[in-house]
């Protein structure tokens, strides 16, 4: 039995020069379901920028060598009108590191299929976490409650992130997110607003 909720399908673009690299990736996420869709591969960005207004992709594998040196420092400021795509660097040789802290997250391509699916969906749930919109209420999302029964529960963090497969550090922003809409900074207020929306039972609280 699966846990946690399903996945939601992610439109996936790859842009790398190398077509070896491109089929190998676009085979690896055909292989893990609908989680992560391919529906565009390039060998450069022109060609990328061209189709991405049709193709409003949510994840987007980039070698960083597409870019020239120059252009490496300002990675982000390319993707300025996908402002909820995940970037994620497809790495295989030396990258400086200025320039992998353009990108949410990276992935070796020696790094095997279970590891390059772990990462990507940090990635985006971090990404997820960070471009949260403010101002929305206090309505929280389904992943939101998820993390605040789990808060309830007299869990911890890290204990939050392992049952929901999330880091630590989007464990931390959702429970920011939380703090936030509800103004309640505290465990035991966030357990009695649980109990009195009804996310959790008495039975449930340790």
């Amino acid at each position: 039995m699966m846990n946690g909720s399903p996945k939601k399908t992610r439109k996936t673009v790859i842009v790398s020069p190398s077509p070896i690299v491109a089929e190998g990736l676009k085979s690896l996420l055909a292989g893990s379901g609908s989680e992560f869709a391919v529906c565009g591969t390039f060998d450069e960005p022109e060609g990328f920028f061209e189709r991405a207004p049709l193709l409003r992709p949510d994840l987007i594998l980039i070698d960083p060598v597409v870019f020239d040196f120059q252009r490496r420092k300002s990675v982000r400021s390319y993707f300025d009108s996908y402002p909820q795509a995940t970037l994620v660097a497809v790495v295989y040789g030396f990258i400086e590191p200025e320039t992998l802290k353009q990108f949410h997250g990276s992935v070796l391509i020696y790094d095997d299929g279970h590891k390059i699916i772990r990462k990507l969906r940090q990635a985006v749930d971090e990404r997820g976490a960070e471009t949260e919109p403010a101002g929305e209420g206090y309505e929280l999302t389904d992943r939101e409650r998820e993390i605040l029964v789990s808060v309830a529960k007299g869990m911890t963090n890290k204990e939050i992130a392992d049952v929901h497969h999330i880091s630590v550090h989007t464990v931390i922003s959702h429970r920011k997110n939380i703090t936030r809409k509800t103004g309640i900074k505290t465990v035991s207020g966030l357990t009695v607003y649980a109990l009195l929306n009804n996310l959790i039972d008495y039975s449930e609280i340790e």
